[in-house]
């Protein structure tokens, strides 16, 4: 079943929700607008004195009641930095299957690094151990690639697997440069 780009009604992304949860959503009217173009429409039951059958028409986005917050919390886990990093080793450029993958801290925790967007690399399993308990510049083994911290409309990208072309549209605007996992 299709995700759905959770908004604030300021048009802030603030999660993904299931088409189920967007259909209560719709139902108790807790959906300010939808933005793109309609999925498929969920039928559901017929009433038994009209005889017609109830239809929910969702939008990949949509824009929920309730407070704005001004900021959001962007979770690290291994699944986005993979994608951050376009499930490529940042040591030795080569891209590798998720399970082929590790994070790296670029100045090890042990050493005073930081579990932190802009001390993480995604890296092969070969290099990190290679790598061991050094720096980059240490280990002679520079990095392909700055590490950097997602803004929030990259993030809810990087955060699926699956995106609509309307949802990478809206989310795509906000993008701070044009990466390659972008396209």
């Amino acid at each position: 079943m299709q995700n759905i780009l959770k908004l604030d009604v300021a048009g802030q992304p603030r999660g993904w929700i299931s088409a189920q949860e967007a259909i209560s959503a719709y139902a108790r009217g807790d959906v300010v607008y939808g933005v793109g173009r309609p999925l498929p429409p969920f039928l559901g039951g017929i009433q038994r004195l009209t005889g017609k059958r109830s239809r929910i028409d969702l939008q990949p986005i949509i824009a929920l009641e309730g407070r704005v917050r001004s900021r959001f919390s962007l979770p690290l886990c291994n699944a986005t930095l993979f994608r951050r990093d376009d499930h490529r080793c940042l040591y030795c450029g080569h891209q590798y299957g998720r399970r082929e993958l590790t994070r790296d801290h670029v100045l090890p925790t042990s050493r005073g690094g930081s579990d932190r967007w802009e001390n993480v690399v995604a890296a092969c399993r070969r290099c990190n151990w290679q790598k061991d308990n050094r720096t980059p510049e240490e280990a002679g083994m520079p990095l392909l690639a700055v590490p950097f911290r997602p803004n929030t409309w990259e993030w809810h990208f990087l955060a699926r697997e699956r995106v609509l072309a309307d949802q990478m549209d809206y989310l795509s605007q906000q993008f701070r440069a044009q990466r390659a996992w972008a396209h």
